[in-house]
This record gives C-alpha cells, sequence and structure tokens, in this order.
C-alpha cells in the first residue's frame, strides 16, 4: 500500500523489451535506492512495480504486457521525470489517502491553470474512462500519476483538482500539458461501493441483506 505523497523523483534511464513485457531502469536518489532492494514494491507513477535489481544510480523493474496497456509507463520517453513512493511500513503516516498501486484507466490533463505569481496553481482538468465515472464524487479521494488529489468536481468522463504550489512544484506536474497521459486510480472505497450496487441491482439475496441483513 501507498499514500500518494511523492517524496522522490526518478527518471526513466532505458526501457528494453523482454518475453512478455518490458524492463525499466530508473534512476533514483539515494533514500531511494535504499528501500528499492530487491523484492521490494515502490510506486511508479502510481503504478506498483517490484524491484528486480538496484545499485548506486538506479534500480530496475519488469513489467508485463498488461501493465504496458493499462499504464502509461509503456509510452513515456526515454529521461521522463517519475514519481516514485516507496511503499508503506507499519508505523508510517497516512498522509495523504489509501492507494494500492493499480491503475484503473489512462486520463489526460485537458486543462490547467494560467501561470500565476510563476506557479501553475488552482483548478486543473483531467478526462477519466467513463466507466470510472461511478467511483468517482467531490470531495472523494482519487491519485493522478500516483499523486494523493481531491476531486472538486466530476461528470460523467472528466474530474478536477485543485493544486497548490507546493504540489507543482515538487511533482512533475510541473511539467504536464494539455493532452498528456496519466495513470489514474480512483478511491477504494469508491471501487468497492460501485460494486456492491452492481450487485445489488442484479442479485435479490444481497439487496435483502443491503436492506436489513440475513433474516433466514
Amino acid at each position: 500500500m501507498f499514500t500518494g505523497l511523492i517524496r522522490y523523483l526518478g527518471t526513466l534511464e532505458s526501457r528494453s523489451s523482454r518475453p512478455g513485457g518490458a524492463r525499466l531502469r530508473i534512476a533514483a536518489p539515494a533514500d531511494l535506492l535504499a528501500r528499492a532492494k530487491a523484492g521490494a514494491s515502490v510506486a511508479v507513477n502510481g503504478t506498483c512495480l517490484t524491484s528486480v535489481s538496484v545499485d548506486r544510480g538506479a534500480w530496475e523493474a519488469d513489467l508485463s504486457e498488461e501493465t504496458l496497456e493499462k499504464t502509461t509507463l509503456g509510452r513515456l520517453p526515454l529521461g521522463a521525470p517519475l514519481h516514485l513512493e516507496p511503499a508503506l511500513c507499519v508505523g508510517d503516516p497516512l498522509d495523504g489517502h489509501l492507494v494500492s498501486g493499480h491503475v484503473d484507466g489512462i486520463g489526460q490533463l485537458v486543462s490547467r491553470p494560467h501561470v500565476q505569481g510563476g506557479v501553475d496553481e488552482g483548478i486543473w482538468r483531467f478526462s477519466m474512462p467513463a466507466v470510472l465515472a461511478p467511483m468517482t464524487a467531490p470531495k472523494g479521494s482519487v491519485a493522478v500519476d500516483g499523486i494523493s488529489l481531491t476531486v472538486v468536481d466530476c461528470g460523467t468522463d472528466w474530474f478536477t483538482v485543485a493544486l497548490i504550489p507546493e504540489t507543482v512544484t515538487r511533482t512533475a506536474m510541473k511539467g504536464l500539458r494539455p493532452g498528456d497521459p496519466v495513470n489514474l486510480e480512483v478511491d477504494p472505497i469508491g471501487r468497492f461501493v460501485a460494486r456492491a450496487l452492481t450487485l445489488r441491482a442484479s442479485d435479490e439475496k444481497l439487496a435483502r441483506f443491503a436492506q436489513g441483513g440475513w433474516n433466514g
């Protein structure tokens, strides 16, 4: 599990093909590399990856065809900045929201505010797959490229968030332009509520349970 608070930025050094997927090599700060030992989980732009090797300057992770298809990691250019977050340890503060690192879909930046005082702050608008709309709500949480954000407003295929200067300047969001793709993960609570409502509509027993529990 992760929190969606980005404390480290890395750089995509290489992406090489391998049977069944690809391998990424990611340059990262020493503090992150210390937690990226082989077998450790690290979220990369919101995607949970497993470290397969690490050296003094970078670490490597293997991606399956599913990950390449469902996330942006297979299309980012070499040299692209990456949001890195090591997995939570027992006792770590949960300052954002619970993020699983399982990307639900790819969206795009639609618009960002004009520069004010040198920093783009204010309302940012993103597109999202329509299937994620039932799991997205105002004041709910969403992870955009792994960043924990709060939804301001949303429609059937879009949502908005408010970004503060701290978030913009400390992440790769400062370089994001309209049309750029982003990984999206909905609030896990929203995912399970939407699933329960879907089942309730088609399952009489679940509907009875939701109304008053099992009565025999």
